[in-house]
């Protein structure tokens, strides 16, 4: 698994800088239709206990989309485009590793950003929808910083997690992806691609500072979500194979 991961690797750092950019766009725009599922489930379902166990598998839509469609994902290459580095650490693939990453983040968020402004100014979808998913988003707002960071370790692990899975579970990827996916959203943790779809679209309705969002819950996750798939998972799966290389 090590050794289809880093070649999967050397893959990704090796795209041009166009194909990163468009496939990141397109990935950003995929993952917002988690939020979407999710809000959806949330305006139709009753009011029961069991209601936001339910609601939360609509927020594996849209990684189902992403990781099928081998989009750019950025919590995604936070295992993958650091296994070379791990391997030779040189000012060459920390070089290629920060390019990737740079270029995959901001394309996620461009893509996150124009979903959630066609949606709340072109009105893209029904009306009576908006409230659900303006509901879901603010889960996500009610955090802190600090809790963002640390809600955030456990979603860069998961998703790390699912990117080492997913070559040895041929024919079971769509249910694996499923399964942790929702962990991810039933537990509350966060999610910086899928969390900044839910600040832009406060943000486009007005409840929300550009400032507060940003600094407030993009950046920390971001933070979480890297020390979660890379501090833990990426450092941890390359431990446990560095004596046999």
């Amino acid at each position: 698994m090590y050794e289809i991961v880093r070649r999967e690797a050397e893959v990704e750092l090796a795209r041009p800088l166009r194909s990163l950019w468009w496939s990141g766009v397109a990935a950003g725009i995929a993952l917002s239709s988690s939020l979407l599922a999710e809000g959806l489930l949330h305006h139709y379902l009753p009011d029961a206990h069991w209601k936001p166990v339910v609601e939360s598998f609509g927020y594996s839509v849209g990684f189902v989309i992403v990781m099928l469609a081998r989009l750019q994902l950025f919590t995604e290459q936070t295992v993958t485009a650091v296994i070379p580095l791990l391997a030779d650490f040189s000012t060459r693939n920390l070089a290629r590793t920060g390019r990737l990453w740079s270029v995959v983040l901001t394309a996620n968020l461009v893509g996150t950003a124009v979903t959630a402004a066609v949606t709340i100014f072109l009105g893209t979808i029904q009306p009576e929808h908006l409230p659900a998913l303006l509901e879901v988003s603010r889960e996500f707002a009610e955090l802190d910083a600090g809790e963002a960071v640390i809600y955030g370790i456990p979603a860069g692990f998961f998703i790390a997690a699912i990117v080492w899975m997913l070559p040895s579970v041929e024919g079971a990827e769509l249910f694996v992806i499923i399964i942790v996916t929702w962990l991810i959203a039933v537990g509350g943790f966060a999610h910086v691609v899928v969390g900044s779809a839910e600040v832009f679209m406060l943000q486009f309705s007005g409840e929300l500072g550009l400032v507060e969002g940003f600094s407030g819950l993009i950046l920390p996750s971001l933070m979480g979500n890297i020390i979660g798939g890379t501090g833990l998972f990426a450092m941890l799966a390359y431990g446990q194979v560095r004596a046999e290389l």
